[in-house]
């Protein structure tokens, strides 16, 4: 069964490698692609995608696309949401 899960995160664009960063109120996002041409925002569905092995059609930016502070939508199923999750609250 699918579920809607949203995340809200900081990208910080044209950075020297890919990762993500746990903060006390909020995810960072590190992505090497700069802001230009939507490109950041491209870079970050695919490396969500493939860092929880999820599709990129699976991915939304529903807030912020042209902001540093975004709110993704993840069409999932309970078990992946759970599997990020945890990966986000270690």
């Amino acid at each position: 069964m699918t579920e809607d899960f949203v995340l809200k995160i900081r990208i910080v664009p044209n950075s020297s490698k890919n990762e993500i960063i746990l903060e006390d109120e909020f995810v960072k996002v590190k992505v090497t692609a700069q802001p230009i041409e939507n490109k950041a925002n491209k870079a970050l569905v695919e490396f969500l995608s493939k860092t929880f092995k999820i599709p990129k059609s699976s991915i939304e930016i529903i807030k912020g696309q042209t902001s540093k502070e975004k709110t993704l939508l993840f069409r999932i199923d309970s078990d992946k949401r759970a599997e990020i999750i945890t990966r986000l609250t270690k």
